[in-house]
């Protein structure tokens, strides 16, 4: 993935609610879900959801589909892992092992960890 396409994707996903749409695209997988199921989850109004469909798709993070009368949105996980891989790419001097993302690390529980003073 090159620079300027890294840039346009975070730029995308640096919105409240482009990033929700992003995430639960990437929950309901390769066959994605039409734009009413999304904008029902997450309490958007059709046309803003519009404008940040819009978003994602041109910074490549989402295809659209159309489905008899309904526009099918789906995840581009192949955009999503090369952008992951962009910033990891130079993880740890080059040994990835050691950056595994926290989701693939151990959790410590919530009591184990201590509190900082406000």
């Amino acid at each position: 993935m090159k620079t300027p396409d890294v840039v346009a994707a975070l730029a995308a996903l640096a919105q409240e609610h482009r990033l929700a749409v992003f995430r639960l695209l990437v929950q309901a997988g390769p066959d994605g879900l039409p734009a009413g199921q999304v904008a029902e989850r997450l309490d958007l109004a059709p046309n803003t959801l519009t404008f940040h469909f819009d978003r994602l798709r041109l910074a490549g993070l989402v295809t659209v589909r159309r489905d008899g009368r309904s526009m099918i949105y789906a995840a581009q996980f192949e955009a999503m892992n090369a952008l992951l891989g962009f910033l990891t790419e130079n993880c740890c001097q080059g040994e990835q092992e050691k950056c595994a993302p926290a989701s693939c690390q151990p959790s410590k529980s919530k009591s184990s960890r201590s509190k900082v003073p406000a």
